[in-house]
C-alpha cells in the first residue's frame, strides 16, 4: 500500500512539550479552559456542583458551544450564570420556550446561557455574547445516587468525555439539529448534537480539570475506597474523606471510585417529608440473601467486535464471554453471536440454540478466541436475532449483550427490542473507559435486568463475579410493592419495572407517598421453587434532601423510555409538567439565564463548538491521518476487508448502513481554529458521510435497503397534504419500487412485501380521497420501515413544532 503524506499547515514556531498536532494560532486557545467537580457523597447519595469556566479568545463576541456527558442516573436541579460581577440564576422551561428565549436573548445582545439534555448522560451547553477577552462561569448543582454493585460496595461515577458514537441511517435532508460532525440520519435524527469534533493526538492539555470527592458514610460501614483509573490523593480524619485528583489530567475517561461496606443482609426503608407535610419521597432498598433453584436456561450471547472495541476493550470482551459460556450446563441450551456488520456464529453450532455440552462449549470459546476488532456497530439485527431465538416460555430465557455501547441510535434500538422481550431478561456489560452507560442502563431497565460496567482488565474478574449471580437462575421473578399504613402516590414507583431478584444484588425502589411518613413496605414474588416470596420494611423518617430529586429523575427516565417505545398522547406533557414540578432537567425541558443587561450591539457572534478529548486507549483503534486530513484507513477496520468465510449477512430489518465520506478535508465547526479539532476518527463510527476506505461489501439486499432508506428519509419529509402526498407516492416511489422488485426477483429474493405495496399503488388513483391516502401513506411508510429496519420513530425529543 502506497500512501501519499500531506504537508503540514503552517504554523507558529513549535512550543515545547507541545505533542504533534498541536498547532497555535494568533486566536489563542479554544473557549472551555476550565472544569471543576465537586462531589459531597453521604451514605448512598451524592450532590454535586460542576463549575465550566468559558473565555473568549477572540475580538469578537463569541459564543460557545460545549456537549459533555454527566452520570446517566443524576437529577441537574440548577444552572447558575456569572460574568462581569453579575450572577443569574436560570431558570427551567419547557425546551422549545427556553430555546426561543435564549436566542432572542442572544439577538438583542444580551448574554445568555442554555443547558439542554439530549440523551441521559449527553448534555449540551450554549453560552452566548462572551465579550472579548470576558469569563462567564456557569454552575451546574446535581443529585445522583450511587448505583448498588452488590450487597456490600457502591460506585460513584462520573464521566468526563463524550466518546464518538456510530451512526446508522441514511442522512436527513434539511437544516441540521445540532452543530456536531454527524449529518442526522432517519436512525438517529439528532446526530448532529451528540457528535462533538474530537481533538487532535498530541494536543496540549486545553481544559485545566480539577475534581474533589467528600465522602461521609453516614453510619454506614465504609471499609475501603478504591479509585479505578485515576491517581488520587486521600485524606481524612477517621469519618469523613476528601478524595482528590492529581493535578494535570486530562477530559479522557471516566472517573471511578469504589467504596466497599461490611456485607449487610436486610431490607431499609426511609421516609423523607417534603417541606409542605403533604407528600414525601419514600426510598426502598431490599438486599436478598439465599440462593436460586436452577431451572434450564436458554442464553443468547451477543458480542460486540466493532472497530472501538479494539485493545483491551476486545481481549476483555472475549474473556468475558468466553467465563459465561463456561457456566453452561447440559440441561442449558445457547447461542453466541459476535457482531460487527455482519454477524458470525460458532463453527458447527447451525443457526438456532444448542445444548450446552463440552463439544458446544468448546465450539463457543474457540469461536470468542479468533475474534478482532473492525467494522461498524450494527447492534439492531443481532440482538432482534438474540429475541428471536429466546422464544420458549418454559425456560429462564437470558439475553447478553457485550459492548462498549457507542451507538447513537439508542431510541431506535428500545423502540424496536421492547416489545420482543415479552418474559426475555435482558443484561448488559459495558467494557471502555468512557462507556456509554445511559444506552446500557435503559436496555438492561426494559429487559428486567441488570448492567454491569467493566473499565479496565483488572476490573474484570470482580466483574463477573457481578455477572455470574445475574445470569443464574433469580431468588424470586414477578415482584410488586405493597404497601400497609403508607399510601402511594399511583404512578410514580421508579422503577417502573421491578424485574427480578438476583442473590447478593440490591434491588433499590423510590417514590412519592402521601400522609403521614409510617408504615411498611413489602416486595413480593414468586420464589424460584414456584413458593411465595416477600421482604418487608418498616419505614423510618430520613433527613436526604437529594432524595426528592433522585426519585424524580429516575420516574423521568422511566416515562422517556415509555415515549420512546410508544404512550398515551398527553405522555408528553406529563414528562414537561413533572419536571418543571420538581426542578429537574429532562429532555422536554431546559435551563436557561439570560442577563438583562446588554453586552453587544446584536450582531451575531462568533461561533465555536469546543472539540472534547479522544477518549483514552482509542487512538489505537483509530490512528489518525495528517492534521485536518479524513481518516481515511483505519487499522481496525482493515483487519478484515471481507467478511470471513460462514459470516451470515444482517437480515433485513438492519439498519441501512451510513452513506460515506468524502476523502478531502472534513468540515471543521463554525469558527475553530485550524488544527484544534477534527471528526471523530473511531474505526467502523462513520459520521454524517464519512467512509471507511476499506471494509466489507455491502450486499445485494443491503443496497436496497438503503437505496429505499433514502427515499423513506425523504417521504417522512413531505408535508402532510393529500396532494403532496400522492404525487411523492406515485411519481417518485412507485417507479424505484418497479426496479428494485424486478432486481430482487433476478437475484432470487424475498419480494413479497415490496411487490404488494407496488400493487397497492397501482391501484391508487390521483383523485383519490384524503382517508385513502392516508391509509396508503402509513401503510407505505411501515412496509419500508419494516425492510429497512427503522421503526417509524416518534417525533424526536429534541425537535418542538413551530
Amino acid at each position: 500500500m502506497t500512501v501519499r503524506i500531506l504537508p503540514l499547515p503552517e504554523t507558529a514556531p513549535p512550543v515545547p512539550d507541545h505533542g504533534l498536532g498541536a498547532l497555535s494560532t494568533d486566536r489563542g486557545n479554544l473557549p472551555l479552559d476550565s472544569v471543576d467537580v465537586h462531589a459531597s457523597l453521604t451514605g448512598l447519595a451524592a450532590r454535586i456542583e460542576i463549575v465550566q469556566g468559558f473565555r473568549n479568545p477572540f475580538d469578537v463576541p463569541l459564543e460557545a458551544t460545549y456537549i459533555f456527558p454527566l452520570p446517566d442516573r443524576a437529577a441537574v436541579t440548577a444552572l447558575r450564570m456569572e460574568a462581569a460581577d453579575r450572577v443569574i440564576e436560570g431558570r427551567l422551561k419547557e425546551r422549545g420556550q427556553a430555546r426561543q428565549d435564549y436566542d432572542t436573548a442572544i439577538a438583542a445582545g444580551q448574554r445568555a446561557t442554555i443547558a439542554e439534555e439530549d440523551r441521559p448522560d449527553v448534555f449540551t451547553m450554549r453560552v452566548g455574547n462572551i465579550l472579548p477577552g470576558e469569563r462567564v462561569t456557569i454552575r451546574l448543582s446535581l443529585d445522583q445516587p450511587l448505583p448498588h454493585e452488590s450487597a456490600s460496595s457502591a460506585t460513584f461515577r462520573f464521566p468526563l468525555v463524550v466518546a464518538p458514537r456510530y451512526i446508522p441511517g441514511a442522512p436527513l435532508d434539511g437544516e441540521r439539529a445540532g452543530p456536531g460532525v454527524a449529518d442526522d440520519t432517519g436512525a438517529v435524527p439528532d446526530a448532529s448534537r451528540i457528535s462533538p469534533p474530537v481533538l487532535l493526538p498530541g494536543f496540549p492539555n486545553p481544559v485545566r480539570l480539577a475534581l474533589r470527592v467528600d465522602i461521609d458514610p453516614a453510619g454506614l460501614p465504609l471499609t475501603q475506597i478504591r479509585s479505578a483509573l485515576h491517581v488520587v490523593a486521600e485524606e481524612g480524619d477517621g469519618e469523613r474523606t476528601t478524595v482528590r485528583l492529581q493535578p494535570g489530567e486530562r477530559l479522557d475517561r471516566d472517573f471511578v471510585l469504589r467504596l466497599d461496606f461490611a456485607p449487610r443482609e436486610s431490607a431499609a426503608l426511609s421516609l423523607i417529608p417534603d417541606e409542605s407535610g403533604e407528600e414525601g419521597t419514600f426510598s426502598l432498598t431490599v438486599l436478598p440473601s439465599g440462593k436460586a433453584r436452577p431451572r434450564p436456561r436458554d442464553v443468547v450471547l451477543v458480542l460486540d467486535r466493532s472497530g472501538s472495541m479494539h485493545g483491551w476493550k476486545m481481549v476483555a470482551a472475549r474473556r468475558a464471554a468466553a467465563r459465561i459460556v463456561d457456566t453452561f450446563r447440559a440441561e442449558d441450551r445457547f447461542a453466541v453471536l459476535s457482531f460487527d456488520t455482519v454477524i458470525e456464529r460458532p463453527r458447527d453450532l447451525g443457526s438456532g440454540l444448542v445444548d450446552g455440552t463440552d463439544r458446544n462449549r468448546f465450539r463457543a470459546v474457540e469461536h470468542l478466541a479468533a475474534l478482532g476488532a473492525r467494522g461498524g456497530t450494527e447492534m439492531l439485527t443481532p440482538l432482534d436475532e438474540g429475541c428471536r431465538l429466546l422464544a420458549d416460555p418454559n425456560r429462564d430465557r437470558v439475553l447478553v449483550l457485550i459492548t462498549d455501547g457507542q451507538v447513537g441510535n439508542e431510541d431506535q434500538l428500545l423502540a424496536h427490542l421492547e416489545p420482543r422481550l415479552n418474559g426475555v431478561r435482558v443484561h448488559t456489560v459495558g467494557i471502555d473507559q468512557a462507556v456509554n452507560a445511559g444506552f446500557l442502563n435503559r436496555l438492561a431497565a426494559i429487559g428486567r435486568g441488570r448492567c454491569e460496567l467493566v473499565e479496565s482488565e483488572d476490573r474484570l474478574d470482580e466483574a463477573m463475579e457481578h455477572i455470574h449471580h445475574r445470569i443464574a437462575a433469580p431468588l424470586a421473578t414477578g415482584l410488586d410493592l405493597h404497601a400497609d399504613g403508607l399510601e402511594i402516590v399511583p404512578g410514580t414507583v421508579a422503577p417502573a419495572r421491578l424485574g427480578a431478584l438476583f442473590p447478593g444484588v440490591p434491588l433499590q425502589i423510590a417514590g412519592r407517598f402521601r400522609g403521614a411518613p409510617s408504615g411498611t413496605l413489602s416486595v413480593r414474588g414468586t420464589a424460584s421453587d414456584g413458593t411465595a416470596w416477600a421482604q418487608q420494611a418498616t419505614g423510618v423518617v430520613a433527613e436526604n434532601p437529594a432524595a426528592r430529586s433522585i426519585w424524580a429523575r429516575a420516574h423521568l427516565r422511566d416515562l422517556e423510555d415509555q415515549y420512546t417505545v410508544g404512550g398515551p398522547d398527553d405522555l408528553e406533557q406529563r414528562i414537561i409538567s413533572a419536571s418543571l414540578r420538581f426542578g429537574v432537567l429532562c429532555r422536554f425541558t431546559a435551563f436557561v439565564a439570560v442577563d438583562s443587561r446588554v453586552a453587544t450591539e446584536g450582531e451575531a457572534p462568533h461561533q465555536v463548538v469546543q472539540p472534547v478529548e479522544m477518549p483514552r486507549g482509542w487512538a489505537e483503534a483509530a490512528p489518525m491521518a495528517a492534521p485536518r486530513m479524513a481518516p481515511a484507513a483505519f487499522a481496525a477496520d482493515m483487519e478484515a476487508a471481507a467478511p470471513p468465510a460462514g459470516a451470515a449477512p444482517m437480515a433485513p430489518m438492519s439498519p441501512a448502513p451510513m452513506p460515506a465520506a468524502p476523502s478531502g478535508p472534513p468540515p471543521m465547526p463554525q469558527g475553530a481554529p485550524p488544527g484544534y479539532g477534527a471528526p471523530p476518527p473511531v474505526s467502523g463510527r462513520p459520521a454524517g458521510r464519512a467512509r471507511r476506505a476499506a471494509g466489507p461489501a455491502p450486499s445485494p439486499l443491503t443496497r436496497f435497503q438503503q437505496e429505499l432508506a433514502n427515499v423513506l428519509g425523504r417521504l417522512r419529509q413531505v408535508p402532510d397534504t393529500r396532494e403532496e402526498r400522492v404525487q411523492h407516492l406515485l411519481s417518485e416511489l412507485l417507479p424505484i419500487l418497479e426496479s428494485i422488485v424486478q432486481r430482487m426477483q433476478t437475484l432470487s429474493l424475498d419480494t413479497k412485501p415490496l411487490a404488494e405495496l407496488r400493487d397497492d399503488l397501482h391501484r391508487l388513483r390521483p383523485t383519490a380521497d384524503q382517508p385513502t391516502v392516508n391509509d396508503q401513506w402509513t401503510r407505505t411508510l411501515q412496509v419500508l420501515a419494516d425492510f429497512t429496519g427503522e421503526s417509524p420513530p416518534r417525533r424526536p425529543f429534541w425537535k418542538r413544532p413551530s
